[in-house]
């Protein structure tokens, strides 16, 4: 029985939670998922500057797993910018920092953003979050 994965911590919520392109109606659209730990990851390599290491610690992740982690979203990202697919960001299995709430101004500290299904924390539909 493989181990089970270890949380990975964000600390910042993206401003849209839903990408799609412009002109082209939804219905006819495929849908790439792009975890929050997939969007923490390229937040802090590719916007924040961090290398691998940093990054790594900023997620308290491994940077073996943070590589991995930042090649994958890299690779839904540009598949959905190649092949015209929305970007729905959701899901993964993080948490945020104690005392920092859930980034961002969301929530102000409250439910520790557990992510989908946690059973703590807040629950995400559709780009709402509730706590």
């Amino acid at each position: 029985m493989p181990r089970p994965h270890k949380r990975r911590w964000i600390s910042s919520w993206p401003g849209a939670e839903f990408f799609k392109p412009r002109g082209v109606p939804l219905a006819g659209l495929e849908v790439s998922q792009l975890g929050f730990d997939e969007y923490e990851a390229m937040r802090l390599h590719d916007i924040e500057g961090f290398d691998q290491t940093q990054g790594a610690e900023e997620m308290k992740v491994s940077r073996a797993t943070f590589g991995r982690i930042l090649a994958s979203a890299h690779k839904k990202v540009a598949e959905a910018l190649t092949f015209g697919r929305a970007i729905r960001i959701e899901g993964g299995n993080y948490q945020f920092p104690p005392g920092r709430g859930i980034g961002q101004g969301r929530g102000g500290g409250r439910g520790g953003g557990r992510g989908r299904g946690g059973g703590r924390g807040g629950n995400i539909r559709g780009d709402r979050l509730y706590l």
